[in-house]
């Protein structure tokens, strides 16, 4: 199949590429490398898909791969139209997988213009190219953050998540409206994926084990929201890219297509004990700075993945002390270089 990844120099992105190619598929890969969190990092991602910064930033498009044949860049922003209509023009995708859009919570009380550019406009532009272009199938990123501060756990797909708490939270949910009604109006299928605090090796420096194990390292104190009374289903990011390649690889059947999966580990982890474990791993205590809970998050999420179990057989294998010993490890690697 030949598949359109967008944020291909993104951290799911990147893992989503890398095993489409690994299995043998073509791959289009789209980023706009903003400056939200290191260029670097996505450039570090990118060249392990034999993609060069110094071909990002000099070259025309396309950008090829040194290192497979079927992988092809383009640095290109999901608000840019006319570039996203050329594409879908140049290539006949079997399926669009789109990963790309403004994350973080916090950010989008800080800078929320952003997000409607990027998560509503941009994925408007998505929404009509694959109308247009004929595709059968969009399977696109949504958050658990819709789920705002429900105190109904674990969180179930069929829950009211009228309420959301942050920007983001808002962008996502009408995401999932606006692929409901294209998805009715010019029947094409459609499939959501909650996420659930993805982790791992090249993960974003955004996130809290990131900045925790930074911390701990540069003898500084991490921040500890809520007094560390939190929790999160925390899923390592081989057992997310098994979940989006199960859903890519399967034919749709009629009843899905419109579909709305959490995927996540289903096992939420207590803040102090995920805390304890990158200490352990680092072998260094870590110096605690409590403050209270912050605008827009959340005291818990905890995924019901009863659903993706049913219709696609998802597994996560990778238990949370597996997941962090090879982030850390990774982690030390790459501050060296």
């Amino acid at each position: 199949m030949t598949i359109l990844v967008t944020g291909a120099a993104g951290f799911i992105g990147h893992f989503v590429c890398k095993k489409l190619l690994e299995n043998g598929h073509k791959v289009i890969g789209i980023d706009n490398i903003n400056d939200y969190y290191s260029t670097e990092l996505k450039y570090s991602r990118l060249s392990k898909l034999g993609i060069l910064k110094v071909e990002v930033e000099n070259a025309e498009l396309p950008c090829f791969s040194l290192t497979n044949p079927n992988f092809i860049f383009y640095k290109i922003d999901l608000i840019d139209k006319k570039n996203i209509d050329d594409l879908f023009n140049k290539y006949s995708f079997d399926k669009v997988c789109h990963l790309a859009a403004q994350a973080g919570v916090r950010y989008s009380i800080e800078n929320p213009s952003v997000y409607i550019q990027s998560n509503l406009i941009g994925f408007f532009n998505i929404l009509e190219a694959v109308r247009h272009a004929g595709i059968d199938h969009l399977i696109y990123a949504s958050s658990s953050s819709v789920y705002g501060e429900s105190k109904d756990v674990p969180f179930c797909t069929n829950q009211c998540v009228d309420r959301p708490i942050s920007l983001y939270a808002a962008t996502k949910k009408s995401n999932e409206l606006m692929a409901h009604t294209y998805s009715h109006l010019f029947d094409f299928a459609t499939t959501g994926l909650r996420f659930f605090t993805v982790y791992g090796p090249l993960g974003r420096p955004d996130m809290a084990y990131f900045r925790f194990a930074e911390a701990i390292i540069n003898d500084e104190p991490i921040k500890v929201y809520n007094s560390g009374a939190l929790s999160r289903d925390f899923t390592y990011i081989d057992d997310i890219v098994e979940g989006i390649l199960k859903i890519i690889s399967e034919p749709i059947k009629e009843r899905d297509k419109y579909k709305i999966y959490n995927i996540g580990n289903s096992h939420p982890e207590k803040l102090v004990d995920f805390i304890e474990i990158i200490e352990n791993h680092l072998g260094k205590k870590a110096k605690r700075e409590l403050l209270p809970m912050q605008p827009g998050d959340v005291s818990q999420t905890y995924a019901d993945i009863s659903d993706l179990i049913i219709d696609y057989g998802y597994s996560p294998k990778t238990t949370i002390n597996e997941g962090l010993y090879k982030f850390i490890q990774w982690y030390k690697d790459y501050k060296k270089n």
